[in-house]
């Protein structure tokens, strides 16, 4: 199984490639989409055509896609929610399937806590990695959702056959 994991963001937008076998997973490709000091419907289309040439380059079977919860300010919401729209749009224009995971089932799946701060994320998305670089924050987060997804799935597999 092919994931692409996704940490929507108004400033930049990180996206991250796993591939999963027999319960291994491999590090294939990270990014980070540099959006600020542009226009929002600029970086709307940024974010839509990043994701796109992601999926066109790797084909993942699934995208693990952040969900949005910022509730101090409203307009903040908004934003980062037209950011995650943009990423699920190019996504479900190529037809792949979808998952929505928070940021604290994501924490919870590669740190152990809900309450991780962004260096825990990042040094142990490189653990289970075994990469040889700390990657950016927002490349770690998508690479946390799609650790997430993988994990998720790999238990309900498990459900499944039991």
């Amino acid at each position: 199984m092919r994931v692409l994991g996704i940490d929507p963001g108004s400033q930049n937008t990180g996206l991250g490639i796993i591939d999963e076998d027999r319960g291994e997973m491999q590090y294939v490709d990270c990014r980070t989409i540099k959006l600020a000091g542009r226009p929002m419907p600029i970086r709307l289309g940024m974010i839509y055509e990043g994701v796109g040439l992601m999926i066109d380059e790797y084909s993942p079977d699934v995208v693990s896609v952040e969900e949005v919860f910022f509730a101090k300010n409203p307009n903040s919401a908004l934003v980062l929610g037209q950011a995650r729209g943009g990423a699920i749009c190019s996504a479900v224009t190529r037809k792949c399937e979808i998952v929505e995971y928070t940021a604290l089932q994501i924490k919870q799946a590669v740190v152990g806590t809900g309450s991780a701060k962004k260096e825990q994320v990042q040094h142990m998305v490189r653990v289970i990695l075994g990469l040889r670089f700390t990657p950016g924050s927002d490349e770690a987060d998508a690479l946390g959702a799609a650790i997430c997804h993988i994990h998720t799935h790999q238990v309900q597999t498990r459900l499944k056959q039991a």
